[in-house]
């Protein structure tokens, strides 16, 4: 039997704006298998990259539920949703975020120092050679290119070994030859650590790539 790694319930989220209330989700169910490569695609404002936070927890919901590995993230205190976003979750961002005044290796490590746990420098070794980055591990974010700044930010989501990495437009600040390359790293990541991958994207190629596509459309998903 497959286990499940993400799921929602009747999720949905109401931003209110001046007099305004904008929904951005409506409703949403979703379950993703263990191990599956998802690309999330619609129209700007469709709700994707706020569909995306919730399941992070790095935003509440208005209405329903999100659960990560049996984890309901929106009933946790505030102290196991900060561990639950440490242990069981990685994100990938479009703008890398990156620490500037901390060279890459610093970079990479920097989860599992907050974690207050053990850096595992078997892992941090594998990861960095599996990426191309283990000449960069002394350079500053400002000495790296577009692309080489995505791969520490893949490798510090991956760093605390978490089972979901949860991607917002990973090469939406990269031109197309170094956003092809993060696609295949993130193919390649996928096939050898087993991770589960939710891949927000305007991009075809990872959407044509994913062994699952949702498309969503003014707050829900489509079909």
């Amino acid at each position: 039997m497959t286990e499940t790694a993400i799921r929602t319930s009747g999720l949905g989220k109401v931003y209110t704006v001046g007099d305004s209330r904008v929904e951005a989700l409506n409703g949403v169910d979703l379950s993703v298998d263990r191990g599956c490569f998802v690309a999330v695609t619609g129209p700007s404002g469709c709700g994707k990259s706020t569909l995306l936070h919730l399941l992070g927890g790095l935003d509440f919901p208005t209405s329903g539920e999100v659960w990560i590995n049996g984890i309901c993230l929106n009933k946790c205190s505030e102290k196991e949703l900060a561990k639950a976003r440490c242990e069981e979750i990685g994100y990938v961002f479009q703008n890398f975020s990156l620490i500037e005044e901390l060279n890459v290796r610093e970079n990479i490590v920097l989860p599992v120092l907050l974690a207050k746990r053990k850096v595992d420098t078997d892992l941090v070794d594998d990861l960095v050679k599996k990426l191309g980055i283990e000449d960069r591990l002394n350079f500053m974010p400002s000495q790296l290119s577009g692309g080489q700044q995505q791969r520490v930010a893949i490798a510090r989501a991956l760093v605390n070994d978490p089972s979901v990495i949860l991607c917002d437009e990973p090469t939406g600040n990269l031109d197309r030859k170094n956003g092809q390359e993060v696609i295949e790293l993130l193919h390649s990541v996928h096939e050898a650590y087993k991770k589960t991958i939710v891949v927000v994207t305007h991009d075809k190629t990872i959407a044509e790539g994913a062994e699952r596509v949702v498309r969503m459309e003014d707050g829900c998903i489509l079909g």
